[in-house]
């Protein structure tokens, strides 16, 4: 199961990340996070490779133009099929190490750009 314990609404740019967790909105959180205009959300996955629809059902949950997913160190590729959910939702996907998912996901906050973003933990 995708979903976590925590929840803090607003939109949130992610001051800090590593030692496995992420610093936004004045406290800190360890583990994976999803990140939406409505707010950040603890998630129990630890891999890219847990990530499923009910994932991305919690990040597309609220209309996004673009979901930014954060990998973990690595960059890895999702599978088709949630390529495709993503699609359907009418949203692009852009998948990245976390680091670079991070500084990305915020400089789009700073747009004031429609982005959620589903970061693993590093």
């Amino acid at each position: 199961m995708a979903q976590g314990g925590g929840y803090v609404p607003g939109r949130h740019k992610i001051d800090d990340y590593g030692e496995g967790g992420f610093r936004f909105a004045d406290m800190s959180h360890r583990g994976s996070i999803v990140a939406t205009p409505k707010g950040v959300q603890a998630l129990e996955l630890t891999k890219a490779g847990e990530i499923d629809a009910a994932t991305l059902d919690l990040a597309l949950a609220v209309p996004v133009d673009l979901l930014i997913v954060g990998t973990g160190p690595d960059l890895l590729p999702l599978p088709a099929a949630l390529r495709a959910k993503i699609r359907a939702a009418g949203a692009g996907c852009e998948t990245m190490a976390t680091g670079v998912a991070v500084h990305t996901y915020n400089m789009l906050l700073d747009d004031n750009r429609l982005v959620a973003a589903i970061l693993i933990a590093v």
